[in-house]
């Protein structure tokens, strides 16, 4: 089978409920996007940058149990932990410094396994190498944004 064939597109579709709360629709799921309370927000839902860390945590989850396949040894279960801190300075328009996003993210994974020390270094640089979503956080990605009327 060839890369191309291989290409997956996924795709979602959003629509606003409020200023700060949003529906997102995909492959038959629904979940909602929301602010806590203390910034004006309804807390019915994770807010977009906790959703960042949590699709990097799920994809994190996914690869290490992908690669310690390959490796032959047993995940019994596996932990992942990310934190990071953002300026809303940007996002306010009050400054053009920082940058918007996570300054830095801090990531940890925590497994109990019997894998030996070598194998589980090894193992956790093809975790990080292959892992697409914390690809594009650390990695530039063109994207557009197009504007429409409806």
């Amino acid at each position: 089978m060839s890369e191309s064939e291989l290409t997956e597109r996924f795709q979602v579709s959003a629509n606003a409920v409020s200023d700060t709360k949003t529906t997102v629709e995909t492959r038959g799921f629904e979940f909602v996007v929301d602010e806590p309370a203390p910034l004006g927000g309804t807390n019915d839902g994770p807010n977009p940058v906790e959703y960042l860390l949590g699709a990097w945590a799920g994809c994190l989850n996914v690869v290490a149990h992908t690669v310690a396949e390959e490796y032959a040894f047993e995940l019994e279960d596996v932990q992942v932990d990310l934190a990071g801190e953002l300026n809303p300075a940007r996002f306010l328009g009050l400054s053009d410094d920082p940058r918007a996003g996570y300054q830095e993210i801090e990531v940890t994974i925590s497994v109990d396994t019997d894998a030996d020390e070598a194998t589980l270094e090894e193992w956790a640089g093809e975790v990080e190498e292959r892992c697409p979503v914390g690809d594009n956080v650390q990695n530039a990605t063109p994207a557009t944004v197009d504007v429409e009327t409806i």
